[in-house]
C-alpha cells in the first residue's frame, strides 16, 4: 500500500484531509511532534522521510479555492495544479491521487523546476482568482502551463 504524507497541517493540509476522506481515502493524523511545536518542523521528519520522495503540489493554490474548484474529469471547467518531483513513480501516485480529488495535473518538471511554482509567481493564486472570492475561478490546464511558462527567477 501506498502512503502519501502531507507537510504541513494549516488550511492547505487541513482542505487536502477533507478531500481526501470525501474521495474515499483513509487520513491520520500528523506527526504529534509538529503539533506541540518543540522542535523545529524539520527535525522531526527526518526520521520519517529517509526513504520519501518528495513531490511539489497544491502549493500554488487558496484553501478556500481547493475546496470549491474540484470537477470531474472530462469537465469543461476542470482546474489543473502544477506539479514537480523527480520520482517518476512518486509523480503518478500523486497524479492518480490529485485526479481523485477533482483536479487535473500538469507536469511542472523535475524538483529544481519547483521555484516555478513558488509564492508570487504567475501561477501562485493567480490562475484560481482573487482570495475575495472564496469560490475562486476555474483554471484548466493550458491557463496553468501559461502562467509556469511566463515565471522568471
Amino acid at each position: 500500500m501506498t502512503t502519501v504524507g502531507f507537510i504541513g497541517s494549516g488550511a492547505i493540509g487541513t482542505t487536502l484531509a477533507r478531500l481526501a476522506v470525501d474521495a474515499g481515502y483513509q487520513v491520520g493524523r500528523p506527526v504529534p511532534q509538529l503539533d506541540d511545536a518543540s522542535p523545529t518542523s524539520s527535525e522531526p521528519m527526518l526520521q520519517y522521510l529517509s526513504d520519501a520522495r518528495i513531490v511539489k503540489a497544491f502549493n500554488t493554490i487558496f484553501f478556500e479555492h481547493l475546496l470549491s474548484l474540484p470537477r470531474p474529469a472530462g469537465a469543461p471547467d476542470r482546474s489543473f495544479l502544477p506539479v514537480a518531483a523527480d520520482s517518476v513513480p512518486a509523480k503518478t501516485a500523486v497524479t492518480a491521487f490529485i485526479e481523485s480529488l477533482g483536479y487535473g495535473v500538469v507536469d511542472a518538471g523535475r524538483l529544481s523546476d519547483s521555484w516555478r511554482q513558488a509564492t508570487v509567481t504567475p501561477v501562485w493564486g493567480t490562475p484560481y482568482g482573487p482570495y475575495s472570492n472564496t469560490q475562486g475561478q476555474p483554471a484548466g490546464e493550458e491557463t496553468v502551463r501559461a502562467a509556469l511558462a511566463l515565471t522568471t527567477r
